[in-house]
């Protein structure tokens, strides 16, 4: 019995053109395929090696598509090294996306990964590398550093893939811009290792600042680097002329966290020769302004956010606007943060009065609940019903400073985004889970850190282009679904094939998105007359 599997066409019209040919061809490579895995499952063939393919290829084509690969390669036009500066980069920053660490762990990671061109790649060359990146510029190409720190390769680059960006995007109209602390577990360079005010609670160890400057899109713009005993407070004037000299922006609106305010800095923002526009936390409790009159002030509440009807919902929110003396200040209050202010002070205040009763003392030392406790003596304490009172006028509110000619509730929402400088940070610090130990240079080190910026480059333009087609998936199942994806080559009659392993969950939509086409599942290798003959015994490196 026979059956019609597919038609052809005519035997003599496909013999003339050559067709037939062609799909014997085609159908050899295929019974080969079939038989190469039939073989492969059954364990028949010896395997030379697997290697990691999902990373390099999806995110090489974004270290290109942002410019990152371009960019860097220009830059080092005309100098002449024994290895690939553009390369060890790359290997370090895709390092730092898939197994944060330490560039000499990225040395180690890289054999068990197919990345074009790191071969040959050492760890001494990782470290040229890293210096690279933070040597610091010609003293002519000095002009626009700020106080703290020199101008090095790495700003040229930010500039570099700003000025591309912005032939592709609109004007910058708003900036976010915060700082955090890393510290260090090695020696901190020379000069950028300070102690200081320690956002992890490391005032023990040594430390740098990372102030990181994003778009209103949440586009990484910039970050600086500064030695560890910078504070807050002097670092935003620097900032905004840096804005202005390195990057050409000259009317912006400037969005910062309270640790940012002064006196000082909100006369410099709106001196005529800046001019910028500001929207700023406000310390509620230590500016007597804001505690004794923004705060107190009666006027009602406008509803941006009603109560959630739904978890999809934004978070309630209301604001009111309120003028001291022609300085403009936005009261936000989040409803939900409210209620959740208000029961954990009644946690606390609960938990103290039984430690109280007890006599246990164990909680007074701690900052949280001494602040609801007055003395009465030596070593005696009781609740501080006043100061109760006046913590919950404080309940899910914060304050705003701003001089920016928007609506209240423009400004608070505008705020608000300040969470994308916060994620950026998250996102650095879980990149800088293994420090840089092994750095003995500022140089060196500003180059590592400076790569965790590269990183978040690519992290947030594959984001962008998820979200474009509305996939919002978890970073970790991207990375996890990435990494999955294996070559194993084998070798069956004198000849080498490439077997892909299977694309399992966000896999397939991550290389559409990136523009990537996924590899065949089995394919003949290339021939490398340098390689050695395989051992049919020998153990295959994983």
């Amino acid at each position: 019995r026979q059956r019609v599997v597919a038609t052809l066409g005519r035997l003599d019209q496909l013999q003339q053109s050559g067709q037939l040919d062609a799909l014997l061809v085609s159908g050899a490579r295929l019974a080969r395929s079939v038989l190469v895995l039939s073989e492969h499952a059954q364990g028949k063939l010896p395997t030379i090696s697997i290697r990691h393919i999902g990373p390099a290829l999806v995110f090489q084509r974004l270290w290109q598509l942002t410019g990152c690969q371009h960019v860097i390669q220009q830059l080092l036009k005309g100098r002449r090294f024994e290895f690939s500066i553009e390369r060890a980069v790359f290997l370090t920053v895709l390092h730092r996306l898939f197994d944060p660490g330490s560039d000499r762990a990225a040395d180690k990671w890289k054999n068990d990964y197919e990345i074009e061109g790191c071969e040959d790649l050492q760890l001494h060359h990782l470290y040229r590398a890293m210096g690279w990146l933070g040597d610091d510029l010609p003293r002519k190409e000095q002009a626009d550093k700020t106080p703290f720190a020199p101008r090095c390769n790495k700003d040229l680059i930010e500039e570099a893939l700003f000025a591309r960006r912005r032939d592709l995007f609109t004007e910058l109209h708003l900036v976010f811009f915060d700082t955090t602390s890393i510290y260090f577990e090695g020696e901190g360079g020379e000069r950028i290792g300070q102690r200081g005010h320690s956002k992890d609670h490391r005032p023990d160890l040594k430390q740098m600042i990372v102030g990181a400057v994003l778009d209103g899109q949440g586009r990484p713009i910039c970050c600086e680097l500064w030695p560890g005993n910078t504070t807050d407070v002097t670092t935003l004037i620097p900032v905004v002329d840096r804005l202005r000299s390195r990057f050409g922006v000259t009317k912006v609106c400037i969005v910062a966290d309270r640790g940012m305010i002064s006196k000082e800095t909100i006369e410099e923002l709106e001196k005529q020769e800046r001019g910028w526009q500001y929207i700023l936390g406000a310390r509620m409790r230590s500016q007597n302004e804001v505690k004794d009159e923004v705060l107190a002030r009666a006027d009602r509440y406008r509803v941006v956010h009603p109560e959630r009807q739904t978890s999809e919902d934004p978070a309630p929110l209301k604001v009111k606007e309120v003028q001291v003396e022609g300085r403009r200040y936005i009261v936000c209050r989040n409803e939900d943060e409210a209620r959740k202010d208000a029961a954990d002070r009644e946690a606390i205040v609960a938990s103290l009065q039984e430690k109280l009763r007890s006599g246990e003392k164990s909680l007074v030392g701690n900052k949280g609940y001494r602040r609801y406790l007055s003395s009465t003596g030596p070593d005696h304490f009781q609740i501080d019903e006043a100061k109760i009172k006046e913590e919950a006028r404080y309940d899910g509110k914060w304050v705003l400073r701003t001089n920016a000619d928007l609506d209240a509730a423009e400004v608070a929402l505008q705020y608000k985004q300040l969470w994308m400088v916060e994620a950026w940070f998250r996102s650095s610090k879980s990149l800088l889970q293994t420090r840089p130990i092994y750095h003995k240079c500022d140089e060196t080190i500003r180059g590592h850190v400076f790569c965790s910026f590269l990183a978040l480059v690519l992290r947030q333009e594959l984001e962008v282009r998820l979200a474009k087609d509305d996939h919002n998936f978890e970073w970790a199942d991207v990375i996890q679904d990435l990494d999955r994806l294996q070559m194993v080559e084998v070798e069956q009659d004198g000849k080498r094939f490439l077997l892909r392993s299977e694309v399992q969950g966000t896999c397939g939509t991550v290389f559409r998105a990136a523009g990537v086409a996924v590899p065949p599942t089995v394919q003949q290798a290339k021939p490398d007359p340098a390689a050695p003959e395989p051992d049919p015994g020998a153990t295959p490196r994983m």
